[in-house]
């Protein structure tokens, strides 16, 4: 008989959904003051002042930020996710991919126009231009290099490998952002608005990445769902049997 997994794995965590109260609420007050030219863009542009620096290094980091860098290293990982996940049998296997190309498709629907609404321009290091506000190459690296690492993260089972998708994620993200500062691409409020709302993309795409055959989500550690037993989990990962029938 088959165990049914527990409520708490079933509902979407409310810590989550407080956590992204915050960068909500920054990614609004940004806008606020880059809009109304508040005290916090005269900050802004001293801190770059102080950062902007161009160079070689900074010119190939803002480049991870690319979408012809950052978008195939995401459809590596869908092509991974969704391949695995068929093979194994999941139900709804393509919904973790599906998650993840929809939050990619939704980066340039929303900061376009922004950009344009915005009308910031852009720092003493580039052309006289408008609409830097917020940052593509930012937003982009956030959603396609986290996207990736949410998807693969289920599927591995070292710790230690996870960990170092984790770190690889972030000093990917953290590469692109210093590199459009330092360079001059972009503001340093440009880039901190676009975590913010890369952070808002990833949470839609973190439930659908952790989810089971069963349906149920898969803990950040790796371990077994309680009131789920081992053998139910191996026999569920494979091809369903008879005698279960659909979900």
């Amino acid at each position: 008989m088959p165990v049914s997994p527990p409520r708490a794995l079933l509902s979407p965590p409310r810590a989550l959904l407080s956590l992204l109260a915050l960068p909500v609420l920054l990614f609004a007050l940004i806008t606020w003051q880059v809009v109304a030219d508040g005290p916090l863009v005269g900050v802004d542009e001293r801190l770059s002042g102080a950062l902007v620096h161009p160079d070689r290094i900074s010119e190939l980091l803002s480049d991870l930020g690319n979408v012809q860098v950052a978008v195939p290293v995401l459809v590596v990982a869908l092509v991974y996710a969704a391949w695995h996940g068929r093979a194994s049998g999941v139900d709804r296997w393509w919904v973790p991919p599906l998650a993840g190309v929809v939050a990619m498709a939704l980066v340039p629907a929303l900061v376009a126009p922004l950009k344009e609404w915005t009308d910031r321009p852009g720092t003493p290091a580039v052309p006289p231009a408008v609409g830097y506000y917020p940052s593509g190459h930012t937003a982009t690296a956030v959603v396609a290099y986290g996207t990736a690492a949410l998807l693969l993260f289920p599927l591995l089972r070292s710790p230690a490998v996870r960990r170092t998708l984790v770190v690889l994620c972030a000093v990917l993200v953290l590469g692109t952002s210093y590199g459009l500062v330092r360079r001059g691409y972009h503001w340093p409020l440009d880039v901190v608005a676009s975590w913010c709302l890369g952070v808002v993309l990833l949470a839609g795409v973190r439930p659908a990445a952790r989810r089971n055959p069963d349906g149920s989500r898969t803990p950040d550690d790796g371990r077994t769902p309680p009131g789920v037993s081992r053998s139910t989990r191996r026999s569920s990962s494979g091809t369903p049997s008879s005698s279960s029938g659909p979900s």
